[in-house]
Formats: C-alpha cells, structure tokens, sequence
C-alpha cells in the first residue's frame, strides 16, 4: 500500500470551529504521553502545529487535571 500524506488547510476566517471533523484515531493517553514528551524536550517544530488541536478525556481524568491545576504552586 503506498503512503499517503495528508495535508492540513487551516480553517477560513468565516468558517466556524464547530465544523471541524470528528478524530479518526483513537490511542491510548499511556501510548501518546511519551510521544508528546521527546517531542516537547527535543522542541520539535510540528508539535506546534496540533496545539489547538483538542483531546477528548474522560470526566474523571479531566477532574484529576482539574484538581492538580488548581493545587499547582503559583511562580514567585
């Protein structure tokens, strides 16, 4: 099967975000975290791309985050 490429086209200035598609992949938080990490450390560029990207999450992991966000120490 030949590699295909999919290339992103930003949405217009008028097109609204509730257009957006559905995600077609879904993988485990466990699979995608140290991705997301070496790709974070090593500052590669392409992670930049997906930052408005959303992540769907499971209410009870999103109330973990939540607490943790609101417990974090504040910089001096």
């Amino acid at each position: 099967m030949a590699a295909q490429l999919k290339l992103y086209v930003p949405p217009g200035e008028n097109e609204p975000l509730d257009n957006r598609p559905e995600p077609d992949v879904r993988i485990r938080l466990g699979d995608l975290l140290p991705i997301i990490t070496v790709a974070h450390r090593l500052n590669f560029t392409w992670l930049r791309d997906f930052l408005d990207d959303e992540v769907a999450v499971s209410e009870d992991l999103y109330e973990v985050m939540q607490t943790i966000n609101r417990r974090k120490p504040t910089p001096a």
